[in-house]
């Protein structure tokens, strides 16, 4: 048997599937592909979560359009965080290209042009369905989290949560939060310290900035009303194909603070919505992440915990998450070992540093005798990556160099014409667009703290008043006791004996003249 053969024969059992499944492309043998040598990746694994990496320009983006095209057809909904803006063209078919049929002639695997149903979403001022998400839905702990708070500083944000649960008061957006912070330390604080203790304003203070941190960086768009449904990302069109979810957040690079809020979020409410699907076959979603390294670079230590958490456990729910970074080492171990797919497109050797990431990160492949990985990493050509998955029994299958197959639909982005008539035309957007301000903390609290002020204003008038009147009476009463001390000394002087002597002295002398 020649090695040619033995690669096949190699190829084909570790990547068959007996359920159903998605095909990448075509596996390559010393930089040419060999016929009918397909890597396929069974469908009830991709819920084991993945990897896709690589130099800038070696294909990522389409890799994940290719995986999203596939994962739409088999009626699998897709999230997509689109940092960088050039993920809608799979909207609408593409055009086969010379190039297009000469790749699939030599993979063996036919192309059509195809378009998939996309809702374009946003959490912040660009158009989109809108995402928003309440404070309350936050919870204590996980608000606390996000804003990176000691234990002292997360027990007050409990507090204010319990004090708002116990009252009915509806805590929907960050001026919620900061007004009930606010009226725990000035008007209502003798209530909140005779129902919970005492709350220090020191510590209030720091709250209140790390919010002001979030809020600058745009956060104030993504906390109201409405909240979106989990539901609404797991929608199937009348033609049995996945909706293809993108997340526009071309601005929002700068701003990983709000980008890791929102991923906890989502993935917390994705979690804590979706019930445990056990063995199922199939995943019910598949989120992908570019640029990853927004999420963990600055992320707080506490924040980098609790995603790391979540994307451990979230897979028992059928939700596989997806990381697109340049570096493998990007992404925390912890959450490296969890990742049952890998898709690694080529590196480039610059420099030391550079050879040294390559050799390190070819040490997170499985070895195989029909490649030198370092060495391949450096001359994979563009649409081209190393593949490794989980079998239908949970094994690692071997590392294959496959050409990845085209996307079937446009590899390029929508319009601005087309994107405002792709919104235009979606039921989400008519759902979720509504500004919606009701009555909650801040108005509730605010009017509180305006009757508590009226209040004290009416109580230290009627104190003006009352001694006003005291030191009225009090003038008067000193008045009068003057008076009466004249007259009394009056009285007393005309009735002295000495007075009386003088006076009849004076008139003897009158009566002897």
């Amino acid at each position: 048997m020649s090695k040619t053969e033995e690669f096949n024969k190699h190829i084909t059992e570790g990547y068959a599937c007996k359920g159903d499944f998605i095909t990448l492309g075509g596996a390559i043998l010393d930089g040419v592909p060999v016929a009918n040598t397909h890597v396929n990746i069974p469908l009830k694994t991709l819920n084991r979560h993945g990897l896709i990496a690589g130099a800038t320009g070696t294909g990522k983006t389409k890799t994940i359009q290719i995986l999203s095209e596939q994962l739409s057809n088999k009626g699998i909904p897709v999230l997509m965080m689109d940092i960088k803006g050039d993920f809608s063209g799979i909207a609408v078919p593409g055009e086969e290209k010379p190039f297009i049929s000469e790749r699939h002639a030599k993979i063996t695997l036919p192309y059509e042009t195809k378009g998939f149903p996309v809702e374009l979403m946003t959490i912040s001022e660009q158009n989109g369905v809108r995402l928003r998400a309440t404070v309350s839905e936050f919870g204590p702990v996980l608000f606390s989290r996000i804003l990176d708070l000691n234990d002292t500083q997360s027990g007050i944000v409990a507090v204010i949560f319990k004090y708002c649960d116990d009252h009915k008061i509806p805590l929907l957006d960050l001026k919620d939060f900061k007004k009930a912070l606010q009226y725990s330390t000035e008007e209502g604080k003798e209530e909140f310290e005779k129902e919970y203790g005492r709350i220090s304003t020191s510590s209030t203070g720091s709250i209140l900035r790390k919010i002001i941190e979030l809020e600058q960086q745009g956060a104030e768009l993504f906390f109201g009303e409405k909240s979106f449904e989990v539901e609404d990302l797991m929608r199937i069109d009348e033609n049995g194909n996945g909706y293809i979810n993108i997340m526009r957040l071309t601005d929002i690079q700068d701003r990983p603070k709000l980008f890791s809020t929102f991923m906890l979020s989502l993935l917390a409410e994705i979690y804590n919505t979706m019930p445990e699907q056990g063995d199922v076959g199939r995943p019910e979603l598949i989120i992908f992440i570019d640029e990853a390294h927004l999420i963990f670079d600055q992320a707080s230590k506490t924040l980098q915990d609790q995603i790391e958490t979540i994307v451990k456990l979230i897979r028992s729910k059928g939700i596989g998450v997806y990381f697109i970074t340049q570096n493998p080492m990007d992404v925390p171990s912890s959450v490296l070992a969890q990742l049952g797919l890998k898709i690694q497109h080529a590196l480039r050797a610059f420099t030391a540093n550079d050879r040294k990431a390559i050799k390190e990160t070819s040490q997170n492949y499985p070895i195989s005798e029909y490649y030198k990985t370092d060495e391949v990493l450096t001359s994979l050509g563009i649409g081209e990556a190393f593949v490794t998955a989980l079998n239908e029994k949970g094994i690692p299958t071997p590392l294959a160099a496959t050409m990845l197959r085209a996307p079937m639909s446009r590899m390029d982005v929508l319009t601005e014409v087309e994107i405002d008539n792709s919104i235009s035309k979606s039921k989400l957007a008519k759902k979720y667009n509504e500004i919606i301000d009701r009555e909650s903390a801040y108005e509730i609290l605010s009017k509180k703290m305006e009757e508590a002020q009226e209040l004290a204003a009416k109580e230290e008038a009627e104190k003006q008043v009352e001694k006003e009147a005291k030191k009225t009476t009090s003038s008067r009463s000193r008045g009068s006791s003057t008076s009466d001390t004249v007259t009394k000394g009056v009285v007393k002087v005309l009735t002295s004996a000495t007075f009386i002597r003088g006076a009849m002295g004076v008139l003897m002398k009158m009566f002897k003249k």
